[in-house]
């Protein structure tokens, strides 16, 4: 058995700023042995992706702090602290901070692997780092780019 046990103190954690949100990554596919990855997500007011579908993992969120509105195929659904929502292979779905305060969320993969997508198109941070600049138009392009790479598909409106 060559895995370690993990442990990561809330001061502890790869954080790197993604299109807007800041994650801090509490486990990778390299801690789990590639079964799920797991971080913790600030998402800030106005912040969240833009409506996509995994093509390989599952994707679960609990909600700790604020608010998170999640967009399911058609339906809209406002969740607080303590909510959880899993999204099967193939879901479409989006989620949003809909209100003018930070929330903070669990978000966790399974299988481990989309990570290493953010690890690409994201921006080192400081641990600790509660805030992230707006997601710049390189950012966005760049992500639109790697994603179909790492089995994402991105449902974005199509326009220059």
């Amino acid at each position: 058995m060559s895995q370690q046990p993990t442990l990561r103190r809330p001061d502890e954690g790869r954080t790197i700023a993604v299109v807007g949100d800041v994650y801090r990554f509490l486990a990778t596919g390299d801690d789990t042995d590639g079964k799920y990855a797991l971080w913790e997500a600030i998402v800030l007011p106005g912040g969240g992706p833009p409506p996509h579908v995994h093509g390989r993992e599952q994707e679960g969120f609990v909600v700790l702090e604020g608010e998170i509105t999640f967009q399911i195929g058609d339906r809209r659904v406002v969740a607080g602290p303590g909510m959880f929502a899993n999204m099967p292979v193939g879901t479409p779905h989006s989620f949003k901070n809909e209100t003018d305060r930070p929330a903070k969320m669990l978000i966790t993969v399974a299988p481990a692997g989309v990570e290493q997508m953010f690890f690409e198109v994201g921006t080192a941070v400081p641990t600790g780092t509660t805030t992230a600049a707006p997601p710049t138009k390189t950012e966005i392009e760049k992500l639109l780019e790697v994603a179909p790479r790492y089995g994402l598909e991105i449902l974005v409106p199509h326009h220059d």
